[in-house]
């Protein structure tokens, strides 16, 4: 059970979660013998988008949260081009493909946008923009 204000509610960990069910889902068809190379690499890069997340969001202060959430961002790229790897070795199909890719680029703008919400505020000066 999810504690009240905890990692679950937040979108960037909700949608993140969607994506790892969904590169399972896809996964669970390919080759078996990708079973410890390319199956394993493609999950695991997604389970480390909202598991960043939460460490994150769980950890004390901005600055943690910050730097986890750009490895969450990492491990989103990782994931997109190992996509690319399986799509170009014909273990994932275009329509599945095309699905995951949107479904990653919608949790890289909610990353990226959480990553600006916590950038300092920026001050005019008094000369100024």
């Amino acid at each position: 059970m999810a504690r009240e204000g905890s990692d679950r509610d937040l979108i960037a960990w909700q949608k993140g979660m969607r994506l790892v069910n969904a590169i399972y889902r896809v996964t669970a068809s390919w080759p078996s013998d990708e079973r410890f190379g390319l199956t394993s690499q493609v999950r695991r890069a997604a389970v480390s988008i909202p598991a960043n997340v939460a460490e994150g969001q769980e950890r004390l202060g901005r600055a943690e949260l910050r730097h986890h959430l750009s490895i969450a961002h990492g491990s989103l790229c990782e994931l997109e081009t190992l996509l690319v790897v399986a799509a170009d070795i014909a273990i994932l199909d275009v329509e599945n493909h095309d699905r995951l890719v949107e479904q990653a680029e919608e949790v890289g703008r909610v990353l990226r946008g959480f990553l600006r919400s916590l950038e300092p505020a920026r001050t005019q000066s008094l000369d100024g923009p």
